[in-house]
């Protein structure tokens, strides 16, 4: 893991908020120690859950979408070292690992204009070379035993993450997708756009669910694509369960559960689903942060839910008075994946399930 910038015990002192009678989740979640073994401490270590940030917005470039996600990370950190270590939540079942470093990547793009044929090659190369290094990361923690917690970053990381989990279960996997996009666009070179249709493409997604897609966006070609595939991509539509009633909330969820249970699956989590939250595509219609809160709770609870990914967050797009909310809300996530994930919750439509 030659890419990866360890967080250490040092870091964590000094983003948490000591407050006597309070015990913060930054006094409790396990680091990685200096001149150790990193792998072999991730197997070993009693925490379920590795914390990984991808702070990167390349892919979201290559998309043509706004740059600002390689800032959710540090963002994020400072909200989960916050928060409250109590009965409902433990803070020592969490490892923070640390970042994948891609200031290398990063650097190479600030003077690129996506909007040029040649740039937009180069920005699709450079995800490439950041998929390689997130699905060995990925891969290596998994094979460990644990579950990933990835906060990126863009959806391109999708792929990497799925590649990875792949890798190391052996066999394909599915996903869940609470998405206002469907992300399988047509394989014209890495982007934000496109992690699923390369991970099913190169044999690594088995079964993919899109959930919650926002019809006014959605390309007549892509419809066709899935319908062609419909054994193993699906979809529903905000527009059918929360605008036209057609479809109810929580049958959608069962629905969608059915479809991926049967295998190893990772849950994907796009913010620019929400109403105003700071994204690469910030929408005004959509389901409300509770909504996606339940979402995640359901499908946390299944026993073959192997990771999950909180993407396209972008605090640098907020106004600086609320540029701290992005990383409260997915610290709220995290802990709502923790907390569905422990094996007493482990029952989905009364069935209970061993995890």
């Amino acid at each position: 893991m030659e890419k990866l910038i360890p967080f250490y015990a040092s870091d964590l002192i000094k983003i948490t908020n000591y407050r006597n009678g309070e015990i913060k989740f930054g006094e409790k979640i396990l680091t990685v120690p200096k001149d150790t073994d990193i792998k072999l401490f991730i197997k070993n270590c009693p925490a379920k859950y590795v914390l990984l940030g991808i702070p990167e917005d390349i892919g979201v470039r290559a998309n043509f979408g706004r740059p600002g996600t390689a800032s959710a990370w540090e963002n994020t950190l400072k909200s989960i070292a916050n928060i409250q270590h109590n009965r409902f939540c433990k803070g020592e079942e969490l490892l923070i690992l640390g970042q994948i470093n891609v200031s290398e990547e990063m650097k190479a793009v600030e003077n690129l204009n996506f909007h040029d044929i040649t740039d937009r090659k180069k920005l699709s190369d450079l995800v490439v070379s950041i998929d390689k290094e997130v699905a060995h990361i990925i891969s290596t923690v998994v094979k460990s035993g644990k579950k990933p917690i990835i906060i990126g970053g863009g959806h391109n990381n999708s792929y990497g993450n799925i590649k990875g989990t792949a890798l190391a279960k052996g066999r394909p996997i599915n996903a869940i997708n609470f998405d206002a996009h469907s992300d399988f666009r047509i394989l014209e070179g890495r982007h934000s756009g496109n992690g699923f249709s390369y991970a099913y493409e190169e044999g690594f997604l088995k079964k993919y669910f899109i959930f919650g897609l926002h019809e006014n966006y959605t390309s007549k070609k892509v419809l066709s694509n899935i319908r062609k595939i419909e054994d193993r991509v699906r979809f529903n539509t905000y527009d059918e369960i929360a605008i036209r009633k057609q479809k109810n909330f929580e049958k959608e969820l069962s629905q969608a559960y059915e479809f991926i249970r049967n295998d190893y699956y990772g849950i994907e989590i796009d913010l620019d689903a929400i109403p105003n939250i700071a994204s690469s595509a910030m929408t005004i219609s959509g389901f409300s942060v509770e909504r996606l809160r339940q979402f995640i709770h359901f499908f946390g609870k299944g026993q073959n839910a192997a990771y999950l990914h909180i993407c396209e967050g972008a605090p640098d797009l907020c106004e600086e008075s609320g540029n701290h909310l992005i990383g409260k809300l997915i610290g709220y996530l995290v802990t709502d994946f923790m907390k569905a994930n422990n094996p007493s919750e482990g029952i989905i439509n009364g069935i209970e399930v061993k995890l």
